[in-house]
């Protein structure tokens, strides 16, 4: 160490060397103090290398947004940054376009249903819950128009509002009971307004249908107190009708016992044998029944009517001449 405490001295020559060093270091520096200097041939390298791969990123986004697919059941409708909307709808399969100027949108053009459920009132002011379903799809011919003014969600913005005034409207002109005998009416008049309402926005309706019906509680009570009602009558009326065929019975009945009881006397009257005849049948019929019974039976012959050779007609005769020569007399 030198006397007084002061730094080491170097040798001459590496102190030079560092000088060069530090001369040669600040000429590469640019002034404001900057990163050194490359090479110029370096920088061309990477210009290159940097234009060559914007270039082929622009290539493959090109590549890849010149094309597009409509798959089946669907149309597109492209956008154009230069002249706005094409009038052209394209079909399905690969199509193509300029990226970046245009924009295509597919439609889907199959059938969908729509389902509304509306309270309304009839005719005779009958508060009715009722059930529209429409099967639709869009115009294909009119995909431009209809993207242009109601979007890609047309049916969410036209067909709740067309569903439910048309329905109120021809659920008005029936009356309740009619709602239910004339179903199918009611039906096609929904169809009928439907159709004409949903021209206007270019969609096709496939069919309408009324999926539910329903009537307040209280009229549901009144129709069903009504029905109750009825049976009740048409039962009477059926019992009333079946008394009168009754009694009708009865009296043709007793006429004819009346009508058979003065044959039976005139006959007595006009001939006293008719009464021999008719023991003569009466005794063949107890005949017949005692010969098929097993028991054995002792009875008086005059009692069972067996006994046809006696004189009992011979006085029943003879009576019945007495009374002649007395009415006579």
């Amino acid at each position: 160490m030198p006397k007084g405490g002061g730094a080491p001295k170097m040798p001459s020559g590496g102190a030079q060397q560092a000088r060069d060093f530090i001369q040669r270091l600040s000429k590469a520096m640019p002034k404001g103090g900057g990163a050194p200097k490359m090479p110029s041939g370096g920088g061309d390298a990477l210009a290159r290398a940097a234009t060559a791969l914007i270039g082929a990123g622009a290539v493959g986004y090109g590549a890849m947004h010149s094309f597009y697919t409509v798959d089946g059941g669907h149309r597109a409708v492209v956008f154009s940054r230069i002249t706005g909307m094409k009038s052209t709808v394209y079909g399905e399969g690969l199509n193509f376009n300029i990226p970046w100027f245009e924009r295509p949108t597919v439609f889907d053009i199959r059938t969908r249903p729509c389902n509304l459920q509306t309270l309304t009132g009839s005719k005779d002011l009958q508060m009715v819950t009722i059930g529209v379903r429409v099967l639709h799809k869009p115009d294909p011919s009119a995909l431009v128009w209809i993207y242009q003014r109601l979007g890609l969600n047309y049916d969410e913005r036209v067909l709740p509002s067309i569903m439910n005034e048309c329905a109120k409207a021809v659920v008005a002109k029936y009356n309740a009971n009619e709602l239910l005998t004339k179903r199918d009416a009611v039906s096609a008049d929904i169809r009928k307004e439907l159709l004409a309402r949903s021209t206007i926005f270019h969609i096709l309706l496939e069919d309408v249908a009324i999926t539910h019906l329903a009537f307040s509680p209280e009229y549901a009570r009144a129709v069903e107190s009504k029905q109750v009602a009825q049976q009740e009558a048409e039962r009477a009326k059926y019992i009333v009708i079946g008394a009168q065929s009754e009694k009708k019975t009865i009296i043709t009945k007793a006429r004819g016992e009346a009508a058979s009881a003065d044959l039976i006397g005139n006959a007595v009257k006009k001939n006293p044998g008719f009464m021999k005849l008719r023991r003569i049948e009466a005794a063949n019929d107890i005949a017949d029944i005692v010969s098929k019974s097993g028991n054995k039976i002792y009875l008086n012959a005059d009692s069972l009517l067996l006994n046809l050779l006696s004189d009992a007609d011979e006085k029943i005769s003879k009576s019945v001449e007495d009374k002649k020569g007395w009415f006579q007399k």
